[in-house]
């Protein structure tokens, strides 16, 4: 079993949440929860094809961030190749993402993207990238438009942050350093956000990295740093909250390192032998929507009943995102080669 981090303390008793909001953060763990699940489901009675790698057990941190402190459609989000909940916190459609993972033409990308590369104008979602690191520098694009319309062209309405989600394989990359350079040195509204869920596909993060704590590489470029226990929806929400308000006040980025666990294998292809029975159930108690569920049933912000109704409720969402991406077309051959540039209006 790899040497665990202590994990930063954080104090529930300081949280300042309404009923409506706590609910809303329960839902979006559930839809990405519910949503892996059935994809996992899905890849093994051969309706998805290639690489699929699912998010299990790190939905705190897509929720926390995107639905907890980010003005999802609005705000900027880039993702990795295990993107599916990040798209869903950003508000695209459970069936258009179902679709995409089933190649149809009414997907995310129009069947063209799969697993790894959803990708969504209307939400702002900048797409998903399987090379390492590779939305880094894509995100640190988006947040200059931000930052040069307002402070340029006197656009005083642009005052979107972007977020951008990649893994502790990915702080290894010269893509990464160069990128959170630049970000400092220009001050641009993003966040940088670390899920470091221990393992780089299989190579134990602590054996890749001469300094195995992510979120004090952000010294090295006069930015803030924070390291943030990523099974706590409610602790990822806060940092955030804080991280984005400097953000739109034109303080700058920050590096969140987000300490979480994928409670399945790399991809739904691996076999997942190198990590031990009890690191895994170390993590598996920890488990993200419990502990929220808790929270908010033990704070009187929500019933058992309440739970229950929203996880029924969920069902329902991704029972029919199943019947439309199975309903839906193949893109048309005739469309080949749509979408390889840019169309006019």
């Amino acid at each position: 079993m790899v040497q665990e981090r202590t994990l930063p303390k954080f104090d529930s008793a300081t949280v300042q949440i309404t009923k409506a909001e706590g609910l809303r953060l329960y839902e979006d763990m559930t839809l990405g929860r519910f949503f892996e699940d059935k994809c996992a489901e899905m890849y093994y009675r051969g309706k998805m094809f290639g690489f699929v790698h699912l998010y299990n057990g790190q939905e705190a941190v897509s929720t926390g961030i995107i639905q907890g402190a980010m003005r999802p459609g609005e705000d900027f989000v880039s993702s990795t190749y295990r993107d599916h909940v990040h798209a869903l916190s950003s508000g695209v459609p459970a069936r258009e993402v179902m679709a995409e993972l089933f190649g149809k033409a009414t997907g995310c990308s129009k069947g063209r993207g799969g697993s790894m590369h959803m990708f969504s104008a209307e939400h702002r979602l900048l797409g998903g990238y399987a090379f390492v690191a590779e939305g880094i520098p894509v995100a640190a694009g988006a947040a200059f438009q931000s930052k040069y319309r307002r402070e340029v062209l006197g656009d005083k309405n642009a005052d979107q942050v972007t977020a951008c989600f990649f893994g502790d394989g990915a702080a290894n990359n010269g893509q990464f350093f160069e990128t959170l350079n630049m970000a400092a040195l220009w001050k641009l509204p993003i966040l940088f956000v670390v899920e470091n869920n221990k393992w780089a596909i299989g190579m134990a993060h602590d054996r890749a990295t001469s300094d195995p704590e992510i979120y004090k590489k952000a010294s090295v470029f006069n930015m803030v740093g924070v390291e943030v226990d990523g099974m706590d929806v409610l602790a990822v929400r806060q940092v955030a909250q804080e991280a984005v308000a400097r953000a739109r006040a034109g303080e700058g980025p920050t590096l969140i390192e987000a300490m979480t666990y994928r409670f399945r294998g790399h991809s739904l292809a691996d076999p997942d032998e190198l990590r031990s029975k009890e690191e895994k159930e170390y993590w598996f108690s920890r488990d993200p929507i419990k502990k929220l569920g808790a929270y908010l049933v033990e704070h009187n912000l929500a019933t058992e009943a309440e739970l229950k109704a929203i996880e029924k409720k969920i069902q329902e969402v991704i029972d029919e995102a199943v019947k439309f991406a199975e309903s839906s077309p193949e893109p048309d051959a005739s469309e080949l080669y749509r979408f390889i540039f840019a169309e006019d209006e």
